[in-house]
């Protein structure tokens, strides 16, 4: 989740190239006034330093397979967000994960015999290029300012992968996920929408464990991040609620797939 991987792009990414100060002395990066990348992306990946924050706005759940990853939910069906419009801006003030925010940047390994990273961007995004618009990505041949903070932002999205995949690590060892369902009834209906293909904290198991465990997870703080994960799939209902207003639901009542 947190490096490039080395045979197929992260979600977003259409193309990377390595940022020099040779090749883009005199590019310059402006902000996006929209992110048409998400239009389409129902689930983002979260860092688990993220989750109390994106707790508030998302369903927070993690994704199936031997190696979850925790995803903020911006839709349930694939191919709807319920946070952005159909050019990609925010219809609310919500928090933007740290995935989306260092779009188009990403420290990425170049070579597969070094654990070296380079800062990369997309340079399909058109958030860089030459002109007079936007920050200097270099002032007398070295990195401006503006690369720097981009630097230290992927540096620091890096170390919260890390703790990440050290928290996932810690939920399977203690065996707390579990295969989620999700069913919600909606007016008018005689069949509720089904929800799968996500894993979830197994709240059963949960009350189960040993005091031990128990008194490691709160010291290490696993268990404020468990509790901000199972009080944000309260929000499902309300995004299902958000795709019924919009219009932008499937028509079949099985959605087998978060």
């Amino acid at each position: 989740m947190a490096t490039a991987p080395e045979n197929a792009l992260p979600l977003f990414y259409n193309d990377l190239e390595p940022l020099s100060s040779v090749d883009h002395a005199d590019f310059r990066a402006r902000g996006l006034e929209k992110a048409d990348f998400l239009v389409k992306q129902h689930a983002v990946p979260l860092t688990s330093d993220e989750f109390v924050a994106a707790s508030r706005f998302y369903p927070i759940v993690f994704s199936a397979g031997d190696k979850p990853v925790p995803l903020a939910l911006m839709g349930l069906n694939e191919g709807v967000n319920t946070f952005v419009d159909d050019e990609g801006k925010l219809k609310n003030p919500v928090y933007v994960p740290a995935y989306i925010r260092r779009y188009p940047f990403l420290l990425a390994r170049l070579r597969p015999d070094s654990d070296e990273l380079s800062l990369c961007f997309d340079p399909t995004s058109g958030a860089i290029a030459k002109g007079d618009e936007g920050d200097a990505l270099f002032v007398d041949g070295k990195p401006s300012e503006a690369v720097n903070a981009v630097l230290q932002f992927c540096q620091q999205f890096e170390e919260a992968g890390q703790r990440t995949t050290m928290f996932v690590e810690e939920l399977k060892k203690a065996e707390l996920l579990m295969d989620g369902e999700v069913s919600i009834q909606p007016e008018n209906s005689d069949k509720p929408f089904i929800y799968r293909g996500f894993q979830m904290i197994d709240e059963n198991k949960l009350r189960e464990l040993r005091g031990d465990v128990m008194r490691k997870m709160v010291q290490n703080g696993i268990m404020p991040l468990i509790f901000a994960h199972l009080f944000s799939l309260q929000l499902m209902r309300e995004v299902f609620a958000a795709q019924v207003a919009a219009g932008k639901m499937p028509q079949v009542t099985e959605a087998p797939q978060v």
